[in-house]
């Protein structure tokens, strides 16, 4: 039986900061599920075909990552796909806080874990909110965003 984890978010973008996180699960998981949740009341920057295409290029040689689109609770998701744990990255203490809760919770009602890994110090600014800012007003993302090309 493999063990599978998953790793959820909207990834509008995928940056840097997320690859990191994914290339150190990879040790711990024989397979990784990269979820991008859709909520049909956000609006993204970035077309879900773009931000699949996007990911799916940064792993293509890694037959250990797959790509798959949720909608609805990220443990029903983990369920579905057979899923062990909820893999998360943790930038600083203020995500700690967010992330714990959100993890006992998902615990909580399924059973299902969470594990968390630091985010490299040198990614630690890296927020996609911030991303998308720059990115609306011209500036390049390309010191955030591997293969930011791909996105537009």
């Amino acid at each position: 039986m493999s063990k599978i984890g998953v790793f959820p978010g909207s990834f509008d973008p995928f940056t840097k900061g997320h690859e990191a996180v994914v290339r150190k699960s990879l040790g711990l998981f024989d397979k990784i599920i990269i979820a991008v949740g859709i909520n049909s009341s956000k609006n993204y920057m970035f077309e879900l075909e773009k931000r699949f295409e996007h990911i799916n290029e940064l792993f293509k040689n890694d037959d250990q990552v797959e790509v798959q689109s949720f909608q609805k609770l990220t443990v029903e998701f983990c369920k579905e796909v057979g899923a062990s744990h909820i893999v998360r990255g943790l930038r600083d203490s203020k995500d700690f806080q967010y992330e714990k809760s959100i993890a006992h919770m998902n615990f909580d009602i399924s059973g299902i874990d969470t594990v968390f890994f630091l985010t490299e110090q040198k990614y630690s600014a890296i927020n996609s909110s911030i991303i998308r800012e720059i990115h609306r007003n011209n500036g390049s993302i390309e010191p955030f965003v591997t293969k930011p090309h791909l996105l537009v």
